[in-house]
């Protein structure tokens, strides 16, 4: 793990991996994962899912800040 950055929360791992694959799935390009591994996707396809992640985060910190107002 030297080149990751380490979870504040370590039992976080599986669950953002779980989703990242969710992700993966919503942006159709599960069967390129299946089929070249994560490694031979490309830095635009990665790029994707990961900053879908992020959206996906944010919206869901806004909601659970805008359910305690």
């Amino acid at each position: 793990m030297s080149n990751k950055k380490k979870l504040l929360n370590p039992a976080a791992r599986d669950a953002l991996n779980k989703f990242k694959y969710e992700v993966a799935d919503e942006l159709g390009l599960m069967n390129k994962i299946k089929k070249v591994d994560w490694g031979n996707m490309t830095t635009r396809e990665v790029g994707k899912i990961g900053g879908n992640m992020v959206k996906k985060m944010v919206e869901m910190a806004e909601e659970k800040i805008q359910d305690r107002t």
